[in-house]
């Protein structure tokens, strides 16, 4: 989420999420953090998952062969989009599933990095 100003009709982009208004953004990143490519902007209440269905962004990768790492608001995109897990409602992950979350939070950190510059 890229807060803003609340402008217009404030409820499009209130997220009520992180309880503010702003505008949804997805970006597409290469492992070393750099940043090749921006959407558009959506309204902020738009869930991330929706955004990248919107821009096509995991059909495109699919179909250019590039594999997706997303974070676990992406869970259920398809086969093509590796996530991690997320705990279950009242329950706790096992340590193989713990220790399986690692690699793509490590694989993640530059991405993040650079998000965390663009903002």
């Amino acid at each position: 989420l890229a807060e803003c100003d609340r402008l217009g009709d404030g409820r499009a982009d209130y997220s009520h999420k992180h309880r503010r208004h702003g505008v949804n953004v997805q970006v597409i990143t290469a492992p070393t953090g750099q940043v090749p490519w921006i959407s558009p902007a959506l309204p902020g209440r738009t869930h991330d998952l929706t955004a990248a269905r919107t821009h096509r962004i995991i059909r495109i990768r699919e179909r250019q062969g590039v594999p997706v790492l997303a974070d676990r608001a992406c869970q259920g995109a398809g086969s093509w989009v590796t996530t991690g897990r997320k705990r279950p409602p009242g329950g706790e992950l096992t340590v193989t599933q713990r220790t399986v979350n690692r690699a793509p939070a490590r694989a993640r950190a530059p991405v993040e990095r650079g998000m965390a510059r663009l903002k």
